[in-house]
């Protein structure tokens, strides 16, 4: 049996022991748990460092690849298009004025119909005309049984020629009378002198009017004509029969006319020179003294025509973007002529270079790119 004091001991040291390993545990599992994080960091470092290839060739590492639709540049014809505005003006136009003084008895027209050439517009009273017409009939008549006789009475010798010769030319003078009155009549009759429509009557039935007078208008607008003026550098690049492109407001169709004169002169102030083209109207949707804008087509030429959604304006002019083995590089470039969907590249690409069409604001230099679409 052991002594008192060595029992002691013994005990003391088992409570130690204990009371140790109970603050060790947490201590081992801490620093567990700081070494498994620090070798986790460590290997995601190392893995991040890594390239890993994707798509196209490209590495992950390197940035997300921005899929493109790609143009491929290449010489198409191009016209070269001068832009004009002109203005309608009828075929034919004319104010329907009456030759003689006189009262309208009948008034024929309908504001805004269409008339044939010849129909009766207005009609001016007549009855001092008709008349004087009846008066020369009737002397005439009696003329040509006096010259009657008298030729009978020349055939016996019984009077001489002179005296028939008198008795002819009295017929003959009535017969100049009577067409003189004939030709007046005519001018108490107002009659359209080509198809067309009437504009707005400025006279009524019952109304006296006079040679100054203007009891309508009459225009034709079927076909119609367009005067516009281009600058004088494209004398040489218009030509009889050249046909055009116009459209007007308020109308998305576009519509054909044929250039018919060209104006001998230059207007020494704007230095232009005046054009007068056709156009059929069969509908008249279009009317005199409407704006047009016109589309002339001057001179054709092979260049490289691109998409204008590809050019992307800058401080300096104007670029594009161009994939170059997997990246948008910029290029900067002149542009030349312009149509509603392509524009002219006079400098600044080859044939055969990738144009990018797709997400222009989205892209950066040397940015990732790939091909999504080849147009």
């Amino acid at each position: 049996m052991a002594p008192k004091g060595q029992k002691k001991s013994y005990f003391s040291t088992s409570v130690i022991i204990s009371i140790n390993s109970t603050f060790m545990r947490p201590l081992l599992l801490i620093g567990a748990i700081i070494l498994i994080l620090f070798l986790g960091k460590k290997f995601f470092t190392e893995s991040s460092d890594t390239p890993i290839a994707g798509p196209g060739g490209q590495s992950k590492g390197s940035g997300p690849v921005l899929p493109v639709d790609i143009y491929v540049t290449a010489k198409n014809t191009a016209d070269q298009l001068v832009y004009a505005s002109g203005t309608f003006i009828p075929n034919e136009e004319v104010e329907i004025k009456p030759e003689l003084s006189g009262r309208i008895i009948k008034l024929t027209i309908a504001e805004g119909s269409f008339v044939q050439k010849g129909q009766l517009i207005a009609k001016i009273k007549d009855d001092d005309i008709l008349a004087q017409i009846k008066k020369v009939r009737i002397e005439e008549e009696l003329a040509k049984q006096i010259e009657a006789r008298q030729k009978k009475l020349l055939d016996i010798n019984a009077i001489s020629r002179e005296e028939y010769e008198l008795a002819a030319n009295r017929v003959n003078t009535l017969n100049a009378d009577e067409e003189l009155l004939a030709v007046q009549l005519g001018r108490t009759e107002l009659r359209a002198p080509f198809s067309g429509k009437i504009g707005l009557k400025n006279i009524s039935e019952g109304a006296y009017i006079t040679p100054a007078t203007n009891v309508a208008t009459l225009v034709q607008i079927n076909p119609l004509k367009i005067d516009f003026a281009i600058p004088e550098k494209y004398l040489s690049s218009i030509r009889i029969g050249q046909m055009l492109q116009f459209n007007v407001d308020g109308n998305t169709q576009q519509y054909m006319a044929k250039v018919v004169a060209i104006d001998p002169r230059v207007d020494e102030s704007l230095r232009t020179l005046r054009v007068r083209a056709v156009c059929a109207n069969p509908n008249y949707a279009l009317l005199p003294g409407m704006f047009v804008r016109i589309q002339l087509a001057v001179q054709s030429n092979q260049s490289i025509m691109i998409p204008t959604d590809a050019v992307v304006p800058v401080l300096d002019g104007k670029q594009v973007y161009v994939m170059i083995n997997g990246k948008a590089m910029p290029r900067p470039i002149v542009t030349g002529v312009r149509t509603q969907q392509q524009v002219e590249v006079i400098s600044g690409l080859q044939v055969g270079d990738s144009l990018i069409t797709s997400a222009i604001m989205t892209l950066k230099p040397e940015m990732s790119v790939k091909v999504k679409k080849v147009k």
